[in-house]
């Protein structure tokens, strides 16, 4: 359980209006890699917002997560061009070497990987992010390599 000083000393970083709500769940997101029960309960009494407002925007915005996440995150496109390009084998790849399925988060907390439709990087097919950052002309056979230089950084 998160001390409630931890998440007060987010929220003092806005005005407290309900126009901040989305920055500061992000900031949650940031801290926690997820946007904890507590975040959300204390919020709602700050800023004087239903809990499912809150909620909501927790469940319709991709980037945040009401559920934990891992350390790093790894998103595979499988938009036409990544799925054309080989996005299913990538996928097939980490599922192996991680030990998670798509969507899914390592026992450990240090990956979660993610399906995502389109990254809007088409000509760089199939893309792969990890932490944001894009890799393009993945291959199943590299992405491993990839992703322990960029995570070992």
């Amino acid at each position: 359980m998160v001390e409630v000083s931890v998440f007060d000393r987010i929220i003092e970083r806005y005005e407290r209006s309900e126009e901040s709500l989305l920055a500061i769940l992000q900031d949650f997101q940031r801290e926690f890699h997820y946007v904890p029960e507590e975040g959300i309960r204390r919020l709602s009494e700050v800023l004087r917002v239903p809990e499912s407002k809150i909620y909501a925007m927790g469940t319709f915005y991709k980037a945040l997560s009401l559920t934990p996440r891992g350390r790093h995150v790894v998103k595979v496109c499988t938009g036409t061009a990544c799925h054309l390009k080989g996005a299913p084998q990538i996928l097939e790849a980490l599922e192996r070497e991680l030990g998670v399925k798509r969507n899914g988060t390592t026992e450990d907390g240090e990956y979660t990987l993610e399906c995502v439709n389109c990254v809007g990087a088409c000509a760089m097919a199939p893309v792969t992010l990890v932490d944001e950052e894009y890799h393009g002309q993945t291959r199943a056979s590299k992405v491993m390599d990839i992703i322990r230089k960029r995570t070992e950084e």
